[in-house]
């Protein structure tokens, strides 16, 4: 059968899947991640875990981690920093990168150009292309995909509307679905019910405890709730708060050297 993915759960760890195929899924062959279970947020480079981490969220470049859930990186609203020269060097993609009276919109906290996602027509173009992405993170062996700036709107001069954003969000989501790919909704808490209607099958939240923002994804998700925490004191707070989700605490490059703690 064709997108045939084998995943095994034994004491409330969820296995690496058994790809046979790429990437044709059965309807609602995907399978969200474990909860109860820790995991760690890798996307600044690839390191060992411990035993009972049973989830590893890795970028889309890197191999996933065998015998774990698996969720690949894939920043789906905005361009990779070091990715530039695969959109400038063809016109068609260029026209993909959201303009501001001709120049390019940057999120400036990481450098990363901003996605036009502004009319039907690009947002069916750009999920071709991230569409490809998630393929291949079906074929590399995740289970799931995390689909990065969903908020983007905010860093976009005013140019790109919530609406925007949830008509490609739910684009994005059919998409992996389609591949057997479970999908996080990252950030953007005031989604709320909105998120498992776009086709979101749990949330990964950056600093929820920071931000005071855990019980609005925990209303939406339960405990299928993955945060990372960057400082120690939002650390503390959210392990104090909420003890059933999967809380980790990273720096905020999640350098393969940097710190790990969970609750």
């Amino acid at each position: 059968m064709a997108g045939l993915r084998l995943l095994l759960v034994a004491v409330g760890l969820a296995s690496a899947s058994l790809v046979l195929s790429v990437p044709v899924a059965d309807a609602e062959s995907w399978m969200p991640p474990p909860t109860g279970v820790d995991w760690d947020y890798q996307i600044g480079g690839v390191r060992s875990a411990p035993a009972d981490v049973g989830i590893i969220d890795r970028d889309r470049n890197a191999a996933p981690m065998v015998g774990r859930y698996n969720i690949c990186y894939v920043n789906a609203f905005q361009t990779q920093a070091d990715e530039r020269h695969f959109w400038r060097a063809s016109p068609r993609r260029w026209r993909l990168v959201l303009k501001d009276h001709g120049h390019a919109v940057v999120d400036s906290v990481w450098g990363e150009w901003v996605l036009d996602i502004r009319t039907a027509h690009k947002r069916h173009r750009l999920r071709n292309i991230v569409g490809r992405w998630t393929d291949r993170c079906v074929a590399d062996g995740f289970d799931a995909v995390e689909l990065d700036n969903l908020d983007s709107f905010s860093r976009s001069h005013q140019l790109i509307s919530r609406a925007d954003a949830r008509a490609y969000a739910a684009l994005l989501t059919a998409r992996a679905h389609a591949a057997g790919l479970a999908v996080a909704q990252k950030n953007w808490v005031e989604l709320g019910d909105a998120g498992p209607k776009l086709g979101f099958d749990f949330a990964i939240a950056e600093e929820c405890g920071r931000w005071r923002e855990c019980a609005g994804y925990v209303a939406t998700y339960g405990e299928r709730v993955l945060d990372v925490e960057y400082r120690d004191q939002d650390f503390s707070w959210a392990c104090t708060h909420f003890p059933d989700l999967s809380i980790v605490r990273r720096d905020v490059n999640v350098t393969p050297g940097g710190p790990a703690q969970w609750c």
